[in-house]
């Protein structure tokens, strides 16, 4: 018994519903693969960048201290070969994460003060002035990829 063209068009049009859907599928399940690549490689991104950030945060506080070292260094020492050696390690490590994208907050004496790059912790409540600025760094901050790790700690005054 062979079918008439009536069940012929009814099976056409039948597969070619079929077809069209399983099309549809296939492209969403295309369009979710490429959504979950693309939020696999953000989420691996970020997990780098969490743990290059946890990494330099535990070597800021060593930056600091050499910091301070050179910074308090007797005049009497200033041409020992050994000091200068301790000074140049800042400068090198410094050199090193700058490397890894890590800029030092502009915290200089004249500064004007920006709430989101600096932290006030001690503020001249007799100066007088329209603007606040900065009269002092007490603690280096730091951005990494443009993004704050950690603000820079300063003393504030008005100009």
């Amino acid at each position: 018994m062979a079918d008439t063209p009536d069940k012929k068009a009814k099976k056409n049009t039948e597969h070619e519903q079929a077809l069209g859907e399983l099309t549809l599928d296939l492209q969403r399940t295309r369009a979710d693969f490429e959504n979950y690549r693309k939020r696999a490689d953000l989420e691996k991104a970020a997990a780098r960048e969490a743990g290059q950030s946890s990494a330099i945060l535990k070597l800021l506080p060593v930056i600091d201290t050499i910091e301070r070292a050179v910074g308090y260094m007797p005049d009497d020492l200033k041409d020992n070969a050994w000091a200068q050696g301790v000074a140049g390690l800042a400068k090198n490590l410094g050199k090193s994460l700058e490397s890894l994208n890590l800029q030092r907050i502009d915290a200089t004496p004249g500064t004007e003060f920006n709430p989101e790059l600096h932290e006030a912790i001690q503020f001249d409540e007799e100066a007088t002035g329209e603007k606040e600025v900065i009269e002092e760094e007490l603690q280096a901050g730091y951005l990494l990829n443009g993004t704050v790790i950690r603000h820079a700690m300063v003393k504030v005054t008005k100009q």
